[in-house]
């Protein structure tokens, strides 16, 4: 993980359940005689992120309505440090535009929390934005954070960035799967690996969450395409990429728009790798 992560290291249950107490009752040993969480219930899931959003960011209320994205927290945190090194030491008090802010407005809490950035939030669902509404106001974060919806949900940019916007930063994580029943299949073998019941959504997540129509490719060229058209509003675009293979074709497609700059970063966590990309219509650019 990134150096600047704070989840670098194992969970310390006992400190996260002393912030948090609700997470005592999910904390069992397993048979190596280590302290972990039951991952297959998604009470415990969600317990273990709202204790480590109150342990590290400051966060004193955090919730999601069922069956909503409930995404890792370090993993987040290692996409938000990686592109702060775009800016270089010009990382602080930046404005970020986050695509597909969710229900759960992880990113904007972190980022605030680290950098003092202040965000943008947009979303096609509405309950997700109510939900995240719920979260800024719970945590006085209405002066750092702004919720704006995507009333069409064939666009990205359009509507959502105003003419008057400058952001030094976009993030997405984007819908990595291109039909109900690959997300389904994706979802599958997460809990095999982990060793969950393959009928058990541990970390849910919303249809338009998980997938769309072309998958990853058609929503970041989409982003690709859209770009161009605020390329004086935006320093960086960025975007996680789930699969090595999608690159090429979009690094193409990026030449073929004239971006000044492209960068690809790659990102580790346990056995799990993904990448950023990103790219600047800016010359100069870190």
């Amino acid at each position: 993980m990134h150096i600047r992560n704070l989840h670098k290291d194992r969970y310390n249950l006992t400190e996260l359940s002393e912030v948090s107490p609700e997470l005592r009752e999910f904390i069992f040993v397993n048979p190596y005689g280590d302290e972990t969480v039951d991952f297959a219930n998604p009470l415990a899931v969600k317990a273990l992120n709202r204790a480590l959003l109150k342990k590290f960011y400051g966060i004193k209320w955090w919730d999601i309505p069922e069956a909503y994205l409930c995404p890792p927290i370090p993993g987040r945190a290692d996409y938000l440090h990686h592109v702060a090194d775009l800016l270089g030491n010009n990382r602080y008090k930046l404005s970020v535009l986050d695509v597909g802010v969710g229900a759960n407005c992880v990113y904007p809490i972190i980022g605030h929390a680290e950098y003092e950035w202040n965000f943008v939030g947009s979303d096609i669902d509405e309950v997700a934005l109510e939900s995240a509404k719920k979260i800024i106001e719970a945590n006085d974060l209405g002066k750092f954070v702004e919720l704006r919806h995507q009333k069409d949900p064939k666009k990205i940019f359009q509507s959502i960035i105003k003419p008057t916007d400058r952001f030094d930063i976009v993030i997405c994580n984007p819908p990595f799967h291109s039909s109900a029943e690959e997300a389904q299949a994706g979802s599958q073998r997460k809990q095999t690996n982990l060793g969950l019941k393959k009928d058990v959504l541990n970390f849910g997540g919303q249809s338009h969450e998980l997938w769309c129509q072309g998958g990853e490719v058609s929503f970041v060229s989409q982003m690709i395409e859209e770009s161009i058209g605020y390329k004086n509003q935006v320093g960086w675009f960025t975007t996680l990429i789930a699969k090595k293979e999608h690159l090429p074709a979009l690094k193409a497609r990026l030449d073929k728009m004239g971006v000044s700059k492209t960068k690809i970063v790659e990102m580790k966590q346990g056995q799990k790798i993904s990448r950023i990309l990103a790219w600047t219509y800016f010359k100069g650019s870190h």
